[in-house]
């Protein structure tokens, strides 16, 4: 197989980090041949066949910036699927997908509703907060671009179990590039950078690593769904607080996203001979 046979595929390297959650439909599929176990996740051409290509995308580093929360991507974020013959049509088993990778939000739940006196009833390792990215619709890829709706799940026992920035019918609009933005103020313009093109001759493997997408321009909504009980039976909503402390609703041109990723595209014919 040629290189050129990939070469559209360099440039969306990071779009497939955007299918975020959308194979828990699936069933659980066929075992990838030997050297290929890394594709888990990806269909056959007998459960769909559309499927031309496996992939697998790790979402290495980065942050997330959403008002006055930056949240760095410390856990690598592995997702595996497939796709078909134009990069469309995105599907996967459910062993694949985004896998739902929790990131320690700096400052727990104390520096995110600004309630110090949690940690003499509950004490830090209790306050510890994760944020979990979810997909709320389909991504919008190009060349060198990546469109999203995203919502973004708090984690602590103390918040509830639907405590989230963003929703369905309200979702952070992520827009990322690899070249240079141009948010509003107090932004400034950030760059990020194409993904660097190689080639696997051995498994025919396509690998587009160090892509940089980026975006500084988009809005984020107010917290929805967090909730307090006090004494394990009183309910009392804390999106106020989540809003104060965190500085939501934060409008363009004061949020910001950086996520640096690596991606492998293989032939579905010879991960599953």
């Amino acid at each position: 197989m040629q290189l050129k046979r990939f070469g559209k595929l360099a440039g969306i390297v990071a779009a497939m980090c955007a299918v975020f959650a959308m194979s828990a439909g699936f069933a659980q599929g066929a075992t990838p041949a030997p050297g290929y176990e890394a594709f888990l996740g990806c269909q056959t051409a007998a459960e769909n066949p559309k499927s031309e290509f496996c992939i697998r995308s790790v979402i290495k580093s980065g942050y997330f910036e959403m008002g006055t929360k930056k949240v760095p991507i410390e856990n690598p974020i592995p997702m595996t699927g497939n796709v078909d013959s134009e990069i469309q049509n995105f599907g996967a088993t459910s062993q694949g997908g985004l896998k739902p990778v929790k990131q320690k939000v700096p400052g727990g739940v104390v520096g995110l509703t600004g309630l110090t006196w949690l940690l003499e009833i509950l004490g830090s390792e209790a306050l510890t907060l994760y944020a979990v990215t979810e997909a709320v619709g389909p991504p919008s890829l190009a060349l060198t671009s990546i469109a999203l709706p995203i919502r973004v799940h708090l984690i602590n026992s103390t918040l509830g179990n639907n405590c989230y920035v963003g929703s369905v019918s309200n979702p952070i609009k992520l827009n990322m590039i690899t070249g240079t933005t141009s948010p509003p103020p107090p932004n400034t313009p950030i760059t990020g950078k194409e993904p660097e093109l190689g080639f696997e001759p051995a498994r025919e493997i396509i690998q587009a690593k160090n892509g940089t997408f980026v975006d500084n321009s988009f809005s984020t909504p107010g917290a929805s769904g967090c909730v307090l009980t006090l004494f394990g039976f009183i309910p009392i909503s804390i999106n106020g607080l989540v809003n104060t402390q965190s500085g939501l609703p934060a409008p363009a041109g004061t949020n910001e996203t950086v996520q640096n990723i690596d991606t492998e595209f293989a032939p579905t014919a010879l991960v599953f001979p």
